[in-house]
């Protein structure tokens, strides 16, 4: 519905959706954040790959995302709960 209202318009490169991804199961937030590739560190290779002044850091972002992510979901697998650092995360100012 979201791309029928907006991509034909003016300026759509603007725009990039995310939705919501059903697969039947039960895991914690984050895990479905990151099955439905919405995680924090999905939007953050988002950005690098759609910013041309962050060009340079798509491969070492990928690896690194892809690592994290790979690690949480054997970590969900094995304990049934998000990793310390995922659960335990806190916004702070820079």
């Amino acid at each position: 519905m979201i791309h029928r209202l907006t991509y034909r318009r003016r300026n759509h490169n603007n725009i990039h959706v995310r939705g919501y991804v059903e697969e039947g199961t039960t895991t914690t937030p984050f895990d479905m954040a990151v099955l439905n590739r919405m995680d924090r560190f999905q939007l953050a290779l988002d950005v690098v790959r759609r910013v041309p002044k962050l060009k340079s850091r798509i491969d070492d972002a990928t690896l690194r995302f892809d690592e994290i992510r790979q690690r949480h979901k054997l970590y969900v697998c094995e304990h049934g709960e998000d990793m310390p650092e995922v659960r335990n995360w806190k916004w702070t100012p820079r």
